[in-house]
């Protein structure tokens, strides 16, 4: 039996950076993994998938991605052999509120982790088992190029695998039950850029639901429809609650709200398994959040400021609410608004497609949001991000000095 301070299960992007920040503060970790460390965003997700958006071909990019993987993967093996970290091989149970079971070892803590991220979620439909049918994992395992790929669901997932397919020439429909694409972003910068994506050949069959795979005319179907907690096996209910469809409870220090203060051990859980803010960065900040409490820390992390990227061709990027969230909450505001094709940078770029609206309060200038599409959108609005949360006005960014040439001075233009 291994006794330890923390015991992190999942090494994924919230659990080995977790583990990291506890080590680093004195604590003694242990971390369970049952699969390869760096979770589905490295192995599985953003990485792979990154590798194919800059890849110039669909073999460049099954070779090149496996590359890229290892040696990231790598990187994180490594921090999980620091000192002051053990890692443990297997998968992790609870077999009560303080203890553990990985493989043949029991692990007894005095604070608990759950990191173990989320997997595909895929529609009930009655013939699921269509040999063409694939999730993101395996459609990332292909060996040969589709000729025509359908995608089910326009979220993040499905419109980043069909912008990438469809430059690779694969001929692309994609099937959505709503009547727009990413619903996350705002309205008008959503459907200017599947507007773009049709010019580009993409087909988007909107307001369809998907009845049959039988009924689909492709070479592989992609199911992109959400995803859901990964909590099968963790057996829960020894810790006294059932799983949730949503995602474990927790408070807003990411501990489990159903166990009680005076429990052995101190529960939390972060990343995709609270179904809070599916996000790789949601996931490390949230590390950060549970250790400092842990530790009895206070910090200034703002989880109402959460930027978000969409990897298209041009890129698409929010931070914020939407207009049209802004006017459903009755909120006066502002929208400012600028184009890539007023830009220099981007006309000197070949990239002159692209729209960004800031959001602003009518009452003192605060800004309030950020959504945009064009090039390199992700670092817009990642400024925006920041200046959010430190409640920075128009007025204050109207005076802040932005480099010429280069995209950022949207941003100036926006407020001008």
């Amino acid at each position: 039996m291994i006794h330890t301070d923390l015991l992190v299960v999942g090494a994924g992007p919230g659990g080995y950076r977790a583990a990291a920040y506890a080590a680093k503060q004195g604590l003694q970790v242990v971390v369970a993994e049952q699969d390869e460390v760096g979770g589905t965003c490295l192995n599985r997700g953003c990485i792979p998938t990154k590798t194919y958006v800059h890849a110039a071909s669909f073999a460049e990019a099954c070779e090149r991605q496996q590359q890229v993987v290892q040696q990231l993967r790598s990187g994180v093996e490594g921090i999980l052999s620091a000192p002051g970290i053990t890692l443990l091989r297997g998968h992790a149970r609870f077999v009560s509120p303080s203890a553990c079971s990985v493989g043949d070892e029991t692990v007894t803590a005095t604070n608990i982790i759950i990191a173990t991220g989320s997997s595909a979620k895929l529609l009930p439909l009655p013939d699921i088992d269509d040999e063409r049918l694939v999730d993101s994992t395996r459609l990332l395992q292909l060996t040969e190029q589709p000729r025509r790929l359908a995608v089910i669901g326009a979220g993040v997932v499905g419109m980043e695998f069909a912008s990438i397919f469809s430059r690779f020439g694969t001929e692309v429909t994609v099937i959505e039950y709503l009547k727009e694409c990413l619903p996350m972003v705002d309205a008008d910068i959503a459907k200017r850029l599947r507007k773009l994506l049709e010019k580009r050949g993409i087909i988007f069959r909107m307001k369809t639901a998907v009845q049959r795979l039988a009924d689909i005319d492709a070479d592989v179907i992609l199911m992109a429809t959400g995803r859901q907690p990964n909590t099968e096996g963790l057996n829960l209910e020894a810790v006294g609650i059932s799983p949730v469809a949503g995602g474990i409870p927790v408070d807003d220090n990411f501990r489990l709200t159903a166990v009680p203060a005076a429990a052995p051990s101190a529960i939390y859980a972060i990343g995709d398994v609270n179904g809070r803010q599916m996000l790789a960065h949601a996931a490390e900040m949230q590390a950060v959040r549970a250790v400092n409490h842990i530790l009895g820390r206070a910090d200034g992390i703002r989880f109402d400021v959460m930027p978000a990227a969409i990897f298209t061709d041009p890129e698409a990027a929010c931070v914020g609410p939407a207009e049209e969230r802004l006017r459903e909450l009755g909120v006066d505001y502002r929208c400012h608004k600028s184009f890539w094709r007023a830009n220099g940078k981007a006309l000197a770029m070949n990239q002159s497609e692209g729209m960004l609206k800031l959001f602003s309060a009518v009452a003192d200038g605060r800004l309030l949001g950020c959504h945009a599409y064009g090039a390199h959108a992700a670092d817009i609005v990642q400024e925006v991000s920041a200046l959010i949360c430190r409640d920075t006005t128009v007025d204050q960014l109207r005076d802040m000095v932005h480099i010429h040439p280069t995209l950022g001075e949207l941003l100036r233009s926006a407020v001008e």
